[in-house]
């Protein structure tokens, strides 16, 4: 899940989705992927974190430099428990 939001916050930052045509004249391409390790409520998460080609992009969800993960999992829960569905919930995390 926290992967699939940074690879929208990418879109986001390049203005293209991954595989546009947009993106073949735009000078700043997805540059693949980073190892990151999070300390969580649960223990450690590997993720990969995607890159640009510039290095411009700074994710929000997990910013760098970060390694502890708090609240994340609770959050999504809470959001399912007040009776949102799984579309409604992915939509407010493409919001954020």
């Amino acid at each position: 899940m926290i992967e699939r939001c940074l690879e929208t916050e990418l879109d986001t930052h390049l203005g293209y989705p991954k595989h546009g045509r947009k993106g073949k004249t735009t000078g700043n391409s997805r540059n693949g992927h980073s190892q990151k390790r999070l300390k969580g409520e649960q223990g450690h998460i590997d993720i990969e974190v995607p890159r640009d080609r510039q290095g411009m992009f700074e994710p929000q969800l997990v910013k760098k430099g970060q390694t502890r993960l708090e609240g994340f999992d609770e959050k999504i829960l809470a959001l399912y428990a007040r009776g949102m569905t799984t579309r409604d919930i992915q939509a407010q995390l493409q919001d954020l």
